[in-house]
């Protein structure tokens, strides 16, 4: 491991207990959970809720962490930094879900039982934990390989989604 990379996201349900979902804007364009990277002299916390409200636009409170997940592995290239991804469960606080961020392209709200595809590896695992309760999991994730992962560019708009713009 040349060096590591911290990052954070979270899983945010709504009263029908769907999760929102971010679709990113480039590479396969996979589903992941809002969230993003720390910046320095920020903590986990607060890069989380700064990234949720710069990609969705809504105020959130953070409630408990999920997991640290260490993402490693170059399965989609060579020479990526391993990353260390905090995941938090959130409340929403205000605001309605709206596409703020161009390193998103959709936002969806989802219900467990109905995931879109393809989806990142650490929101596949980290979803699954949040599904079943889990809390302060520490796992390893390896990445998706490459060939393996199905372009989702041109994934039609889905019921769930609420924010559409052209990438």
């Amino acid at each position: 491991m040349s060096h590591l990379t911290a990052a954070v996201a979270a899983v945010i349900t709504d009263p029908a207990g769907r999760v929102l979902l971010c679709q990113q804007s480039q590479g396969h364009r996979l589903w992941s959970l809002p969230g993003g990277r720390i910046r320095h002299d920020e903590s986990p916390v607060h890069a989380a809720i700064r990234d949720i409200r710069e990609e969705t636009g809504m105020e959130t409170h953070i409630q408990d962490l999920v997991g640290i997940y260490h993402l490693t592995g170059d399965g989609c290239g060579t020479d990526l930094p391993d990353v260390l991804v905090h995941v938090f469960r959130a409340r929403v606080d205000a605001g309605d879900a709206t596409v703020n961020s161009g390193r998103i392209c959709r936002l969806s709200w989802q219900h467990p039982d109905a995931l879109p595809q393809p989806m990142t590896a650490t929101t596949r695992i980290a979803l699954a934990d949040a599904i079943a309760g889990r809390a302060g999991v520490l796992r390893e994730v390896v990445r998706d390989v490459d060939p393996a992962v199905v372009e989702a560019a041109t994934v039609p708009a889905q019921p769930g989604d609420l924010a559409l713009v052209s990438p």
